[in-house]
């Protein structure tokens, strides 16, 4: 019989909108005003922090709604803005600088929502409030690290072919290594061994017949700023979530620009910190020949550097770098046989080589690691940025026991907590160039709450002026059409909150209104397809099964280019369009599954079957 569907299909559809409900659930629960409290450099916090911030809160007479410790951090939630102000200032006092305090929005999910990996939809940093830095690579740094590197596998591929040479010598501001031979042929065969194993090098006559200068080819150097630029976007993608910052963006922008957005967070100068941005490392030997004390008064020896351990023990080091963070691809910390803590180190194939090569005549000497940051100083470049100022601190030093390789251990660590502080900070990486911040932007909580509260208000209009018309119009189906249109907004809520990279922005909400409106279209050509069924003698049965069949083709053709446009504004559009572009895309799915299926379920049930004269349409 026409109009007759099965009972699984009447499950089936429920039992979607009831998953499309209790992921939508989390929405409705109100953010938390929070703070969250880390070590700095990926350290953990102990228990007896927590409960020393607890008690500190609760003697200021701060009722805070909790103070837990999840993944090695605190997260206090707070019942007002005024009270998470007033507990960073707490936090800040108490703990002092080893620690990072930073102002977030925490979901207030239920357990038994979190249990079933509910949760509520990103919000953008239009909706949410949180900082915004646009950052800029320092792409003549990458070139002339790069050009030291070349000077030193020089260096090695000379000795390996057994060419005599005098010297290497780098030309940072020609960006060239000079090269000087011992005789004539040695220049010719040191060009060819060279050339062999890298085709991009450009060699040049000196200025005499003993002296060629190799530069890198234009394509290596477009290799090199590219490698530059995604390899930091990758780095600073791994710092923030070691801190565990909600719902980053960092994407790039130009040709040596870096987005990054932090939702949740307010203090920029605390959001800098998480970032730890211009941060690198680099493995050296120690110059253990070398006289300390005349070093302190000035008389460094040749081919060594003075730096200082974080205790500010001073540390003779040999100039030469064995290895960068960049080869590192993965660190954890544990213990060895004797139960003292260390940390296993990875390295790529390429970084494997090196530190082979550097450790094959170093058994039995003591490597640094030594970690370098860039910050802003006092001084102004000609571009009107702060120039940089390099500061470097040794943070470990240990015995070379065998000849390393790809896989090796660091040991002689003081603490497990100093293992771990270490291997996450290995983990995160190493910048491969210093980048500075040339643009920040904080977004308040309070601009973020009234754009939420003006783009819900334009889709409950819009909701009510559509609901009414349908009603008005179509009578008992349109009743029908205002049914699936809510339903319809729950499904995108739903499956926004359940798809882990879509995040709603402003755009994106009027995506969903736009998605409103055109909802109820499907519905429109189906009701009038079946009013001109009827019109031409069909009888009720025959007008609903046609209405519904023929007018699903215009319905998938109209919705299908929409979607394509969507498709193509997700692919080609930045952060706002690529927002409104999921939200439309999305909205068009679930509305032709609410207005085809959804709507004929209903009337099929009411009036499918039955001998019915007449439509209330």
């Amino acid at each position: 019989m026409l109009n007759q569907n099965p009972v699984w299909r009447y499950f089936l559809v429920v039992g979607i909108l009831l998953l499309a409900f209790v992921y939508a659930l989390p929405n409705l629960y109100p953010e938390d005003p929070a703070l969250n409290i880390s070590a700095t450099r990926g350290g953990t916090v102990a228990e007896d922090v927590r409960s020393e911030l607890e008690q500190a809160f609760a003697a200021a007479g701060i009722a805070a709604k909790s103070v837990e410790l999840e993944n090695g951090q605190v997260l206090a939630r707070f019942n007002s803005t005024e009270e998470q102000l007033q507990a960073r200032e707490i936090a800040t006092q108490l703990l002092g600088s080893g620690y990072i305090n930073a102002l977030n929005l925490a979901p207030a999910t239920p357990d038994w929502l979190n249990s079933i990996g509910a949760s509520p939809m990103k919000l953008g940093l239009d909706l949410r409030g949180g900082v915004h830095f646009l950052m800029a690579v320092d792409m003549k740094a990458a070139l002339d690290k790069n050009l030291n590197d070349m000077a030193q596998t020089f260096r090695l591929d000379l000795q390996a072919e057994k060419i005599r040479y005098r010297s290497t010598k780098v030309d940072l501001d020609r960006g060239q290594v000079q090269l000087t031979l011992r005789n004539v042929e040695d220049v010719a065969l040191a060009e060819a061994a060279l050339k062999k194993r890298d085709r991009e090098l450009v060699f040049a006559p000196g200025n005499d017949e003993l002296t060629v200068f190799v530069t890198i080819s234009e394509i290596r150097l477009k290799e090199i700023r590219e490698y530059a630029l995604e390899q930091n976007i990758t780095i600073i993608r791994n710092r923030v979530n070691e801190i565990g910052v909600a719902e980053p963006l960092v994407q790039r922008q130009g040709s040596d620009r870096i987005v990054v957005q932090l939702p949740g967070v307010q203090d920029t100068a605390q959001a800098k910190e998480i970032l730890g941005a211009t941060a690198s490392l680099e493995f050296r030997l120690v110059d253990e020949d070398g006289d300390i004390g005349a070093a302190l008064d000035g008389r460094v020896p040749p081919g060594a550097e003075l730096y200082y351990t974080r205790d500010g023990r001073p540390v003779l080091l040999e100039k030469r770098v064995m290895l960068t963070g960049e080869h590192i691809t993965g660190a954890s910390s544990a213990y060895d046989e004797y139960s003292r803590p260390q940390v296993s180190i990875k390295l790529d194939a390429k970084g494997g080589s090196l530190l082979s090569t550097a450790t094959k005549d170093a058994i039995g000497r003591r490597m640094a690691s030594v970690f370098i940051e860039y910050k802003p100083g006092t001084e102004i470049a000609a571009d009107g940025t702060p120039v940089l100022i390099k500061q470097q601190e040794v943070i470990n030093d240990a015995t070379i026991q065998a000849r390393l390789g790809r896989d090796f251990r660091i040991t002689g660590i003081s603490s497990p907590g100093e293992a771990q502080n270490l291997a996450t900070l290995l983990r995160a990486g190493a910048l491969i160039a210093p980048i500075q911040i040339i643009e920040e932007r904080t977004i308040g909580p309070s601009l973020g709450k009234e754009n939420i509260e003006l783009g819900v208000k334009a889709i409950q209009w819009g909701m009510v002026a559509v609901l009414i018309f349908m009603v008005i119009y179509y009578k008992a189906f349109g009743m029908i059409a205002n049914i699936a249109l809510v339903a319809n907004l729950v499904l995108i809520v739903g499956v926004m909150s359940m798809i882990p990279g879509a995040t709603l922005t402003l755009p994106g909400m009027a995506g969903i209104v736009l998605t409103v409106g055109m909802a109820v279209d499907a519905n429109v050509l189906i009701f009038e397809r079946i009013r001109e069924e009827m019109t031409e003698g069909r009888s009720v049965q025959q007008a609903i099964h046609h209405g519904y069949d023929r007018a699903f083709a215009t319905i998938a053709d109209s919705n299908i280019t929409t979607l394509l446009v969507a498709l193509i504004l997700f692919g080609v559009g930045t952060g706002p369009i690529k927002g409104f572009a999921v939200t439309l895309a999305i909205g068009i799915l679930t509305s032709i599954f609410t207005a085809v299926v959804g709507t004929r379920l209903l009337v099929n049930l009411f009036w499918g079957g039955r001998r019915v004269q007449s439509l209330p349409i």
